[in-house]
C-alpha cells in the first residue's frame, strides 16, 4: 500500500489533470475577456442603440394611434 512508485504516479497524474484544468480555464477567460473588449469597443459614448425592426413597428403603431386621439380630440371623422 506505501509502495513509493504508486504514490509517484497518483501524484503525477493529479498534477497533470489541474494543469489541464487550469489551463482550460485560463483560455476561456482570455476568451470571454476578447468577447467583452469586442462588445465594448462596437458601442462608443454618446450612440443610440441600434432599433430593431419590432421596435420600430411598435413607434410607428404608437404614432399612428396618436394621430388618430389626435383626430378625436379635434373633433375630425376618420
Amino acid at each position: 500500500m506505501n509502495d513509493p512508485m504508486l504514490t509517484a504516479i497518483t501524484a503525477s497524474a493529479a498534477l497533470i489533470a489541474v494543469v489541464v484544468v487550469a489551463l482550460t480555464a485560463l483560455k476561456a477567460w482570455r476568451d470571454w475577456l476578447a468577447l467583452q473588449r469586442l462588445s465594448l469597443d462596437g458601442r462608443r459614448p454618446g450612440d443610440m442603440p441600434a432599433t430593431t425592426s419590432g421596435a420600430r413597428i411598435e413607434l410607428a403603431d404608437l404614432k399612428e394611434r396618436v394621430r388618430k386621439l389626435e383626430a378625436i380630440a379635434a373633433g375630425v371623422d376618420l
